[in-house]
């Protein structure tokens, strides 16, 4: 799970919590993939290889961006495409051409070219809002509206979800609707920020992921790809519970 390719400083903000990954530590990334033996497949290639019963024996590795920063097309895009790696870009298609959270983001031309260069893109929400904070009429129309613009701007079908912001494992009656209209929004597949990788039984729209930024020089990248970040998943889950009460639901 990337966010930004950039050098910018994020002075203060804890470790976890960074967005930015250089250029420089972007390209170390790519090569420990390489080096380490790892197949990198799209998305979706998750869910035929389920269908078809496929026993995989490689390492399996998806290269995920939330957002839709800029510095995709400009930074992480030529190294990607060095390496000949496929990764899926969120969008939240409310601030194409425009800016989040202070950076410049992708306009549709820009997205255009990449996803004629093998570019997958999924829905990120149209706003980018605390979904679990919302009706079901107005999630309904996040996740909607976001796919559609999508679609009518690359004329491609979108099946790929990205949750925005902390995802409420905690909230099971909220994860069990949200599957729904996902579903009934014809998503086949999505991922979280639930810390972990991705293992067969897990339920194909709400995939873990591994938070990376510069910080994850190659030894502490590689150590994520083996599994030795999964544990951290229990005390994140912990924490979400205890700060939004345990009785929720």
């Amino acid at each position: 799970m990337y966010h930004s390719v950039s050098r910018e400083e994020e002075p203060g903000v804890p470790p976890y919590y960074r967005l930015n990954t250089s250029p420089e530590r972007f390209r170390e990334h790519m090569d420990c993939l390489r080096r380490g033996g790892f197949s990198v497949i799209r998305l979706q290639d998750i869910e035929r290889m389920r269908e078809a019963g496929m026993v995989e024996t490689r390492r399996l590795a998806v290269i995920t961006f939330d957002d839709g920063y800029r510095d995709f097309y400009t930074s992480a895009f030529p190294i990607l495409d060095r390496y000949g790696f496929p990764a899926t870009v969120f969008l939240s298609t409310g601030y194409i051409g425009n800016r989040f959270r202070g950076k410049e983001c992708m306009s549709w031309e820009e997205v255009r070219e990449l996803g004629r260069n093998g570019i997958l893109f999924g829905s990120h929400t149209v706003t980018h809002p605390v979904l679990s904070r919302l009706g079901w009429d107005e999630v309904d129309f996040e996740v909607r509206r976001s796919r559609e613009t999508i679609e009518d701007e690359l004329g491609t079908p979108v099946a790929s979800f990205g949750y925005p912001s902390a995802f409420p494992e905690h909230r099971r009656e909220f994860v069990e609707g949200l599957g729904r209209v996902l579903r009934r929004n014809g998503y086949r597949h999505g991922v979280t920020t639930i810390i972990g990788t991705t293992r067969e039984r897990d339920n194909a729209l709400f995939l873990k992921r591994l938070p990376i930024n510069s910080l994850d020089d190659p030894e502490l990248f590689r150590a994520k790809l083996d599994g030795a970040y999964d544990w951290l998943r229990y005390p994140q889950y912990l924490y979400k519970m205890l700060r939004h009460g345990i009785s929720e639901t």
